[in-house]
């Protein structure tokens, strides 16, 4: 089993003025120091336990594949430590250690070794390690021919080609297509259920989400906030669309949850319900039942260009289906300040049994990026069970009508 301590862990790289500034601190060492610490991480504290799924997210630039190669000890920390037990094998950088005029077998012979594994274990496994990379021919022709997610194939396929204590992930599996990560993120799985420890590096909410139980977030170089992958998710998604105001804040729900919130305020949902044929509020529904979705909104200034969007989740924060006005093309123009709106949205409850959310945001346009006025997560939670129909499994209700010809 496998676990990761991270310790007050910190990065500074030099910055000198000029190159003469480099040159006369190291020849004149006692004449003081000519530089300044540029700090790319600082002070971050957490732990993994044996077994547990870890996720790392963050804007592009706040630090996530630097503390990779920290915990790897691809690079050396400034103050802190690192402490790791098991076996480790780490996906970082695509192609990392790959020499482009050797061919995609030689290197992977060498990033075998690499891993710590013999040169025997490493041809007794290349059968193996070639059905899954999946790129024939090309495993014998050197890497500068491949594509990047030929690359990433092969490199995939060495670190995971015998089930580690401890697999590192950074974004590499997102420059691979659609079959490949789907077969990826299944091999990381069944290694999750052998109890492999996993930290990964990922904007794919879904990924994050599906296969790990808690995320880190990532914020200028320091540990802003940890918790539920959903729950961080949504933070992060919510301090992307709030950059130039500080207008995130969380607040816990009735049930024990917690909420983000995020916008301007010049709009909010008053109320919110899901109503049965009867227009009564129900928490409870049959699969397939018709409801309404009611949204009550409150604008609070002039809003000269409003859309209300809403996006129904599962229990783990994966969208099952969102919408708004403005792609249904009813947005609304000029809501005076004051005025009240009650959207109704009607639909068959097509979802399979289990417990879901309601995320609702009040925008100008399709996206919250531009005039977000309001974002509303755990807006609503219900509950859809199975009281009439046979049994079924998934998370929809698509039954099908069937023929059957026997010749």
């Amino acid at each position: 089993m496998g676990a990761i301590v991270v310790q007050g862990l910190g990065k500074a790289y030099k910055q000198y003025a000029n190159r003469w500034s480099r040159l006369a601190e190291w020849m004149l060492p006692w004449a003081g120091q000519r530089h300044k610490l540029k700090w790319v991480l600082q002070e971050i504290s957490f732990e993994v336990a044996p077994g547990e799924a870890v996720g790392l997210i963050g804007i592009n630039g706040a630090g996530k594949s630097t503390l990779l190669k920290l915990i790897t000890g691809t690079t050396q920390p400034t103050t802190g430590s690192v402490w790791m037990e098991g076996r480790v094998a780490a996906l970082l950088e695509l192609g990392m250690g790959f020499h482009p005029d050797f061919t995609g077998r030689q290197n992977a012979i060498m990033a075998g070794q690499l891993l710590g594994l013999s040169l025997d274990e490493v041809t007794a496994l290349m059968p193996e390690i070639e059905a899954f990379a999946e790129i024939g021919e090309y495993m014998d022709q050197p890497v500068r021919v491949y594509s990047s997610g030929m690359q990433m194939r092969v490199a995939f396929s060495v670190a995971t080609a015998r089930r580690p204590d401890i697999l590192i992930v950074d974004e590499a599996l997102s420059v691979g297509d659609a079959y490949f990560q789907h077969k990826s993120f299944d091999r990381i799985r069944k290694f999750r259920e052998q109890g492999t420890t996993l930290l990964l590096v990922s904007h794919d909410k879904q990924a994050i989400q599906s296969v790990c139980d808690r995320a880190i977030l990532l914020d200028g170089g320091r540990l802003a906030r940890q918790g539920n992958p959903e729950q961080i998710m949504d933070f992060y998604n919510a301090l992307i669309a709030e950059r130039e105001n500080d207008t995130v804040r969380l607040q816990e729900t009735s049930a024990g949850k917690v909420q983000t919130i995020s916008g301007t305020g010049e709009a909010t949902v008053s109320d919110i319900a899901l109503l049965d044929e009867d227009g009564q509020r129900v928490e409870v529904v049959d699969v397939g039942a018709p409801v309404t979705l009611q949204v009550k909104v409150q604008a609070r200034a002039p809003i000269p260009r409003m859309v209300l969007g809403y996006m129904i989740k599962d229990r783990l924060g994966q969208p099952m289906y969102g919408t708004n006005t403005h792609l249904k093309e009813l947005p609304l123009a000029d809501v005076a300040a004051g005025e009240e709106v009650v959207y109704r949205f009607a639909f068959p409850m097509n979802l399979g049994p289990g417990t879901y959310s309601v995320a609702t945001a009040i925008v100008s346009t399709e996206t919250h990026l531009v005039n977000n006025y309001e974002w509303r997560d755990l807006a609503l939670v219900f509950t859809v069970m199975n009281m009439r129909r046979a049994h079924f499994e998934g998370s929809a209700w698509l039954d099908p009508a069937i023929d059957i010809e026997r010749t």
